[in-house]
């Protein structure tokens, strides 16, 4: 079925909607004209995003520090409840290393690990709660439309959030790959104690472990080479574990993964009973950090995808979906599924017609873990490891890394900010710090603006005094109000304009406030406290460009009738220099003179090519 760009909302008799823009499955539109090539179409893609599926599935656990079903099943459980409730076919859900690894951060902080960063029975009890709870807050969250809210976190903080999960899983793969484990009882759970804990036992190191993560590394790198288009990531766990036999022929004794029998222990109640009052506030802070990545990821992956192919995505149903594949995921033994880069980007290019590709691919990684459970015995651990490690580098994209950095200051510490905090507390904090960071910056950002000083230059035209215009005591000022004149800003407004009001020589004062958005209470409050200043100056002051929503604002909060009417440009979009004419006309005939010298104060705009204003 070819994608449809135009897709209407009425859809008959199929289920109607559980809230404003939210569909009870969608799935079912997308077979109302489904033909036989679009089943082939979507039976390929499935096909080869269950064979990258599987195996990432066992890599998340692996980075997890649970048994590797927890990671096959979430892989299989995510994608058919996913595909029900997805609006397109452009999420792959399942789990991620993002996830993966804010985990195992969670259960190394509570204690319940082992030396080998392996999850106690303890916190097998806890995991279904995870997802439990973070697909509670997306489901509430899409019905409340709040998913759209996503867009006002910076690209900047999951960029360090994935550059910091990416090397922490990196770091706590290597005594997996050298084949010994950490020293005391319990993991190390921040970057720079599973560093200092592997160069204490880097001693211990084994070299069967070593010259199969080597092998399995040269592996993968000539397949992908080589066969690009191929599961490499499958093929070299059966070329490392048939090698492992030979190793075994040899005496030299690997550790492999433990097999599992998908016929038991797949459906699981999450137990509220584990929960202990100590634990509460880190289960509830990771659930909700789980929540908020899931929906970064998964959105800005869809939103990425469905662009390129020219198409739109429904925030608030895709949320939906990633929620109820949680809610799934925590009663089949599933770890917490976010939205896949690798794997939709793997579905969308393999010719994915509709959301059906994934529900066939979740069907065929289920199938699979019936067959094959008890062989994964076979895989050895370090191959497993050294996979994992290529796929955690592959999240460090030096490109993205240097944009976001240098672009603006403020995107730099909102990086480092994320970065230093997942490195050296945990991911959970560290993704909350960075999207309250970016937030303080955007507000800090929008409530300081900048006023350029205009002047008369040698050809006797209004220009920036930075330009070669002379400054002057000006008689009438001109201030142009740019940008947002919200709470955070109107305190910074006032005493910007009370600076040019301290002139002895000023008489006049105009503001042009054409391109002053988003007025308040307390803007109002503080134009307010600047007439009742600059009238203590005998400073008259002149409103223009006067748009019909600030007037509204000033006669609602009673500002109106303190203004004088003959001080009152309103603006006129027809004729954009007509109010400014009038208002500078007027202040002309308060001063008494016509050849009263005019300076233009500015708010610089930092933009190439555009024109500077004139009056």
């Amino acid at each position: 079925m070819a994608p449809n760009k135009n897709r209407q909302e009425n859809y008959g008799h199929l289920p109607a909607a559980i809230s404003p823009g939210i569909r009870l499955l969608p799935i079912l539109q997308a077979l109302e004209n489904y033909k036989r090539e679009d089943l082939s179409a979507d039976f390929r893609a499935a096909l080869n995003v269950a064979l990258l599926a599987f195996p990432q599935g066992m890599a998340y656990a692996l980075v997890a520090g649970i048994p590797i079903k927890y990671g096959i099943f979430g892989s299989a459980v995510a994608a058919i409840a996913g595909s029900l409730f997805a609006g397109s076919r452009f999420i792959a859900l399942g789990p991620t290393n993002a996830t993966a690894v804010l985990l195992f951060g969670t259960f190394a902080g509570l204690q319940l690990t082992n030396a080998d960063g392996a999850a106690s029975v303890e916190a097998l009890a806890l995991l279904p709660l995870f997802p439990l709870l973070a697909g509670i807050f997306l489901v509430v969250a899409s019905w409340l439309r709040l998913a759209t809210m996503v867009q006002y976190v910076s690209r900047t903080v999951i960029t360090a959030y994935v550059s910091a999960a990416a090397v922490l899983i990196i770091a706590n793969q290597c005594h997996h790959i050298l084949g010994f484990r950490f020293k005391g009882g319990e993991a190390p759970s921040t970057f720079l104690e599973v560093t200092w804990a592997t160069i204490q036992s880097i001693n211990n190191a084994s070299g069967p472990a070593i010259a199969m993560s080597a092998l399995t590394a040269v592996l993968f790198l000539l397949l992908r080479g080589r066969f690009r288009k191929l599961p490499n990531v499958a093929i070299t766990l059966v070329l490392a574990s048939l090698a492992s036999l030979g190793f075994k022929s040899y005496g030299l004794e690997l550790q492999t993964l433990e097999a599992f029998s998908a016929g038991t222990g797949v459906f699981s109640l999450p137990d509220f009973a584990v929960m202990s009052i100590s634990s509460l506030g880190t289960i509830c802070w990771t659930a909700g950090a789980l929540a908020l990545l899931c929906a970064l990821e998964g959105i800005s992956i869809g939103k990425s995808l469905a662009a390129r192919a020219g198409e739109r995505l429904n925030a608030n149903q895709e949320t939906f979906a990633i929620g109820t594949s949680n809610l799934a995921c925590a009663f089949f033994s599933g770890m917490p599924a976010s939205g896949s880069l690798t794997r939709s980007t793997v579905n969308t290019q393999s010719g994915a017609r509709s959301q059906v590709s994934m529900l066939f691919a979740g069907l065929i990684v289920l199938a699979a873990a019936f067959f094959i459970g008890q062989l994964v015995s076979y895989v050895p651990l370090p191959a497993l490891a050294t996979l994992v490690v290529f796929i955690g580098a592959s999240l460090i994209r030096s490109k993205q890394i240097r944009a976001v950095a240098r672009a603006t200051r403020s995107d730099g510490i909102a990086f480092t900010v994320t970065l230093v905090f997942g490195l050296l507390l945990s991911l959970q904090i560290a993704i909350f710090a960075g999207v309250t960071t970016s937030i303080l910056l955007f507000l800090r950002k929008v409530s300081e603006p900048e006023l350029v000083e205009y002047g008369y230059n040698k050809e006797g035209h209004l220009a920036a005094i930075s330009d070669g215009a002379k400054r002057q005591e000006p008689e009438v000022s001109i201030v142009h109000v740019e940008g947002e004149l919200f709470f955070a800003a109107a305190e910074l407004f006032y005493e910007q304009i009370r600076r040019v009001g301290e002139d002895r020589n000023l008489r006049v004062l105009v503001l042009k406030l054409r391109n002053a958005h988003h007025l308040d209470a307390t803007s109002v409050l503080a134009l307010e406290e600047l007439l009742d200043y600059l009238k203590e100056k005998n400073c008259h002051v002149l409103l223009c460009e006067i748009r019909k929503d600030v007037l509204r604002i000033f006669r609602n909060s009673g500002l109106l009738p303190r203004l004088n009417r003959k001080n009152l440009f309103i603006d006129s979009p027809s004729n954009p220099t007509l109010s400014v004419a009038k208002a500078i006309r007027r202040a002309k005939e308060l001063v008494k003179g016509e050849k009263a010298q005019v300076t233009i104060y500015a708010e610089q705009i930092k933009q190439p090519g555009r024109a500077k204003k004139e009056c």
